[in-house]
């Protein structure tokens, strides 16, 4: 699981670096190229805080790329950190959330993450299609070209 989290954030970090080149920012997705890459980072750190068991960090967005780079460098870290110790046994222990009408659901582990690999990878699908719209060439997602 590890290794799918470090190939999703070299992809992000790649989508950093493209936006450098931008010369103004770009709507789409979350409201922005920005708000979207944030978004990813965000809904990371709130499920494995939420996971362990520690605080989640409220963060309404960021207004700059240095402020999303360092948040989801910050993400990274407590991700990282988290998935070190991931076993079989931690996969199979639950989540329970509540949903907005006060009725509980249960996630396993294993599937909160393998939700927040597929989350991101979607989200770089539509910063793709972004990309495409503006003239501008995508970061590549390949994988099997990626060392992570």
């Amino acid at each position: 699981m590890l290794d799918m989290f470090r190939y999703n954030w070299q992809v992000r970090q790649d989508w950093f670096e493209w936006c450098r080149e931008l010369p103004q920012e770009r709507t789409g997705g979350m409201g922005s190229i920005l708000a979207t890459l944030f978004h990813v980072a965000n809904g990371e750190q709130i499920w494995i805080n939420s996971m362990q068991g520690t605080p989640v960090i409220v963060k309404e967005g960021v207004t700059s790329l240095e402020e999303a780079v360092e948040f989801t460098e910050l993400t990274q870290s407590i991700t990282e950190q988290f998935l070190q110790s991931w076993d079989d046994e931690l996969a199979m222990k639950t989540l329970i959330k509540k949903r907005r009408d006060g009725s509980e659901i249960t996630f396993t582990y294993d599937k909160i993450i393998k939700h927040l690999i597929a989350h991101e990878i979607h989200h770089i699908g539509q910063l793709s299609i972004w990309s495409r719209e503006i003239g501008r060439k995508p970061v590549s997602s390949d994988l099997i070209f990626r060392d992570y």
